[in-house]
């Protein structure tokens, strides 16, 4: 099937993954929901943590189902889903209805994340998976561009309700394209879901994720903190023997065996750590410390997916082309330096120099993208696709709750110390000890995504150095069977 004949293709909507307009969209209005709710930054962050944590506690399992019952109808029921709870969230202002209307959400995001990259693999040969997934990068950058100009515009013209309300019709639009596009399946469970392996997961994942949430509220020594930090590791040691003993486990742990697959997980992973490290802070420093209006700060913030749009689809291309494991050791360096080149600016920053960071940051994030996911979904035989596909987007939201944690507790830790007391959000009129707190952010970030550029270079060198050896056996028995 040709690209350009693919449904996948010919109907863009169907690619834009909603969770990463909701997400884009969100952040920009987090500094006005916290003073409409009347809630400090700390605890507004649940409104993107508790999100991201009910996806990285039940991916697996939507995962496994579309790899089960058919990854077209695991998909299109997660559409429906993220439809109703967009609009429980919109029809709310009440905080604590407002973050189970985001658990809905979360839902529905998990059943499309997980199925999304696995329809697509099916769908394309190897030849075309490259750009397949280039395209699907860009229609996911797409959703991240429209979605902070268009939260900034709506939270500075009416209220932050609105950011939530605009995804139900792009919603009903989505998901009635989903039944009368995506290829069919008729597929039936001949096994049972791992309903132990599940359980164990979530409660290994959950609660480890909730603390790291409220650790910078309550302390790591608080009982609470300790508790869930416990329950987290002995339920994982559980999860880790038990599927080792299923005959169809939640994860079939042999997939980790491939170092392939290890490695591009990995550096997916500190990726967006490192990118939701940035996309934490950035609110905040141009809405507080540069006063900037929503308007302007969303404006800001479509830099990066207007660069990604771009070059996804390009470095996809050419991942198929030259493969991709360059691609991605380019990718993360680029990463890492605008990374470090964010923790210079300060409140006197121009707009060219901060244009120009976020340009590189993109760039890498351009390059990286595509050619990692292409990686990652090359290395699984066709019936693990939908979990392998799950396990992507698994380990980029755990990056995302864990960019958000070092963030958070970096920046606040480092401004408690300039100041001399415990703060938990931006204090007006000490931008310094912001600025302060925001240079070790990114100096932070931008080490963790360098660690994961020196692993892929030292990959790039094992590899060139095996192709050496294997030439070299070859021409030696070639010369031997001459003589």
């Amino acid at each position: 099937m040709s690209i350009v004949s693919s449904p996948l293709v010919s109907c863009p909507p169907l690619c834009v993954p909603m969770a990463t307009l909701d997400s884009s969209i969100v952040n920009v209005a987090l500094p006005q929901m916290a003073r409409t709710l009347n809630v400090d930054t700390s605890q507004i962050q649940l409104v993107v943590t508790s999100y991201l944590i009910v996806i990285v506690g039940i991916i697996l399992i939507f995962g496994k189902l579309g790899d089960m019952l058919g990854k077209t109808k695991i998909f299109t029921f997660g559409i429906a889903l993220f439809t109703i709870g967009s609009l429980l969230c919109g029809i709310t202002s009440a905080f604590p209805v407002l973050i189970g209307a985001r658990v809905v959400q979360a839902v529905g995001a998990a059943a499309t994340m997980a199925n999304n990259q696995g329809i697509i693999t099916q769908v394309f040969p190897a030849s075309e998976r490259g750009k397949a997934l280039g395209l699907t990068g860009t229609s996911v950058a797409l959703g991240a561009l429209v979605g902070p100009g268009l939260g900034g515009i709506i939270v500075g013209a009416s209220s932050w309700e609105y950011i939530f309300l605009i995804n139900v019709p792009v919603g009903i639009v989505v998901l009635f394209l989903a039944i009368k596009l995506l290829p069919k399946s008729n597929k039936k469970a001949t096994v049972r879901l791992d309903v132990l392996g599940a359980v164990l997961f979530m409660l290994s994942i959950v609660p480890l994720f909730v603390a790291l949430g409220q650790v910078q509220s309550l302390g790591f020594s608080n009982p609470l903190i300790l508790t869930t930090f416990i329950v987290a590791i002995v339920s994982f040691i559980a999860f880790i023997l038990v599927e080792r003993k299923r005959e169809n486990p939640l994860i079939e742990l042999d997939i980790f065996k491939n170092k392939l697959f290890s490695l591009s997980v990995f550096c997916a992973f500190i990726t967006f750590v490192g990118l939701f490290c940035n996309s934490i802070i950035q609110p905040f420093y141009f809405q507080d410390v540069m006063a900037y209006s929503p308007e302007q700060a969303g404006l800001m913030m479509m830099i990066f997916p207007v660069v990604l749009s771009v070059l996804a689809p390009v470095s996809g291309h050419v991942s198929d082309r030259i493969g991709s494991e360059m691609l991605t050791f380019i990718g993360l360096l680029l990463i890492s330096l605008g990374l470090f080149l964010m923790s210079t600016l300060t409140e006197h920053s121009t707009v060219t120099t901060m244009i120009v960071f976020t340009v590189v940051i993109s760039v890498g994030m351009g390059l990286f993208q595509s050619p990692n996911n292409s990686l990652i979904m090359s290395t699984v035989g066709r019936h693990q696709l939908g979990i392998a596909g799950s396990i992507n987007a698994l380990v980029r939201n755990m990056g995302m709750v864990c960019g958000i944690a070092l963030a958070t507790t970096l920046l606040y830790s480092s401004m408690s110390s300039d100041l001399g007391y415990r703060v938990t959000d931006y204090v007006a009129g000490q931008n310094g000890a912001f600025i302060g707190g925001m240079r070790i952010v990114y100096i932070a970030a931008g080490v963790i995504c360098l660690c994961g550029a020196v692993l892929t270079l030292l990959r790039l060198m094992g590899k060139k150095s095996r192709i050496m050896d294997q030439t070299m056996i070859l021409e030696n028995e070639m010369a031997a069977g001459r003589e």
